[in-house]
């Protein structure tokens, strides 16, 4: 069974315990649900370039605008539909840029995404909706 690995970014500003998380929709197709940055790794990246690529991506946030945190966790888990294994690691930073409330942005890149407008906005940790994909799987390790 082949394995892709992931990223996943949970992006906070604020101070703790009144983080606010970063999460998007898409402008074009809500029913893909609320997400976090995140996508795959590629075979000749180094974990932490993709992270930063993948945010900027589908953000237009740069890593200069970040400050890393640190792992979150990293597992493996298998889809039923498909016929992989995924392997994520999610990583958290906080946000040291301008603090803008909501913002909509264009996805660059050559994925799947590219040219899909993003709608991005700031929610309270303790107050974050479900996640698609079982992304939000890790918040409760933030606090």
């Amino acid at each position: 069974m082949k394995t892709r690995r992931k990223v996943l970014a949970y992006i906070t500003r604020g101070e703790e315990p009144d983080w606010e998380i970063l999460v998007f929709q898409q402008k074009d197709n809500p029913e893909a649900g609320i997400q976090v940055p995140g996508g795959t790794i590629e075979s000749d990246e180094l974990i932490i370039d993709a992270l930063y690529r993948e945010i900027e991506e589908e953000t237009g946030i740069t890593r200069e605008n970040l400050e890393l945190k640190g792992k979150v966790i990293k597992n493996k888990y298998f889809p039923e539909h498909k016929n992989k294994i995924y392997e994520r690691t999610i990583f958290h930073l906080s946000y040291i840029g301008d603090n803008d409330e909501k913002w909509e942005y264009i996805v660059k890149g050559d994925g799947k995404d590219e040219g899909m407008t993003f709608c991005h906005r700031f929610v309270p940790v303790d107050q974050i909706p479900e996640l698609a994909g079982n992304q939000d799987e890790a918040i409760n390790f933030l606090t």
